[in-house]
């Protein structure tokens, strides 16, 4: 499946979600009904995805997870606050820098509605990027 496929049907699988819910729910069950959604919407992903640290010839399992892994491909991380903030946009590029995605969704389902502000489609270019091999 294209990449852009992927970001789309995950974007619209979040809509929905917000749509059904609205805004002010903990993150844990905006997690929950996305899986839910996605699974409806016939897309593969892994949630709370392993992502290890890899420095030099250490390998550090350090308990970072994704929320989601789509398509193997796309990184997902959910928030649940008032704004995102510049250290939400920083974690996802690590997370995409780390684990050699090309694309990560940041998205805030405590907003009025999931627009502008609310979701932000990141592209790893670090050139060097390698998969990570979590579990």
């Amino acid at each position: 499946m294209d990449i852009n496929d992927v970001t789309d049907r995950v974007l619209g699988a979040a809509v929905e979600v917000h749509r059904r819910l609205g805004p002010g729910l903990l993150e844990s069950v905006c997690s929950a009904c996305l899986a839910a959604e996605m699974t409806n919407r016939g897309l593969h992903f892994q949630r709370e995805w392993a992502l290890p640290v890899t420095y030099g010839e250490l390998r550090l399992d350090c308990g970072y997870r994704l929320d989601f892994l789509v398509e193997g491909q796309v990184v997902v991380e959910l928030k649940a606050e008032a704004a995102l903030q510049p250290i939400d946009t920083a974690q996802l590029l690590t997370y995409l820098r780390l684990g050699g995605f090309p694309v990560g969704l940041l998205i805030n389902f405590n907003s009025p509605y999931l627009g502008e502000g609310a979701v932000r489609r990141l592209v790893n270019r670090y050139q060097g990027a390698k998969p990570a091999e979590g579990r």
